[in-house]
């Protein structure tokens, strides 16, 4: 796939694991010129350390001045993007596990202002630098009800039905297209951070149709081609990557084993 002369905006690189980065390389091993952001100042650091050949910017999109500067920030690199990617999420699980209807206001409408109404207004600030058949890519997760996402499930659900709404919003002038992508569990830092992650980590890589976990590499190959002209009939979805996970949730060696316990 030959991405020469193509320009794409990465935001939410942290560091070597992550899905964005992947993506960055990806884009770049294809001839693209990419910008990236990032949320704070060390991860801005890390950035320029791994991708010192392209712009980088500190965009917290939890400051309402950031993203009314964000076109000016890309203006300075480029006049037009052909896409960028949205690989932004954040939830406080600083106190532990809760169920979900102890969650906290001032926690959920964090989540929801970085992890998904960030997209929408992102999409806005940059409607003008986008070409008109510009492809705008968030990422999701497989299932919102299958891990222990808690109250980032739901934000994310939000998500994914934001895509398609901007989808529609931006048909009225253009040609741009917005899609997600569902991403199985990944073993990444962020995740880390996620309370129980690791036993469902463990559980989810049993219940792919190959026995094997899901690669950080696959959901940024599957980023690229929905960035690129390639995917150009796809449009408004949420491109499910999770190697059958969410077709396998009855798995006959699981329920096996489980029922040999009882």
């Amino acid at each position: 796939m030959d991405l020469s002369n193509k320009c794409y905006y990465i935001a939410g690189i942290a560091n070597k694991k992550s899905v964005a980065y992947f993506s960055a390389k990806l884009l770049i091993e294809a001839g693209a010129k990419v910008i990236l952001s990032a949320q704070n100042e060390s991860n801005l650091e890390k950035i320029n350390k791994l991708f010192p050949d392209s712009p980088a910017f500190i965009l917290n999109v939890e400051d309402e001045n950031d993203i009314n500067n964000l076109k000016n920030q890309i203006l300075k690199h480029t006049k037009s993007l052909d896409g960028f990617l949205h690989s932004l999420a954040f939830a406080n699980f600083s106190e532990g596990p809760k169920p979900f209807h102890e969650t906290k206001r001032a926690d959920y409408l964090q989540a929801c202002q970085i992890s998904a109404f960030s997209l929408t207004e992102m999409s806005n600030q940059l409607k003008d630098v986008l070409s008109p058949t510009a492809s705008v890519v968030t990422v999701s997760i497989s299932s919102t009800k299958a891990t222990s996402y808690g109250y980032l499930g739901p934000i994310k659900a939000m998500l994914e039905n934001s895509v398609c709404y901007l989808a529609k919003s931006f048909s009225e002038f253009s040609k741009v297209r917005f899609n997600s992508v569902g991403a199985g569990p990944l073993k990444t830092s962020a995740s880390a951070g996620i309370p129980n992650y690791i036993e469902n980590y463990l559980y989810s890589e049993q219940l792919t149709l190959r026995k094997e976990s899901l690669k950080t590499i696959e959901v940024a190959q599957t980023i690229k081609f929905l960035l690129s002209p390639v995917s150009s009939g796809i449009n408004a979805t949420n491109q499910i990557v999770d190697c059958g996970m969410s077709s396998n949730y009855f798995d006959q060696d699981i329920v096996k084993t489980y029922s040999k316990n009882l």
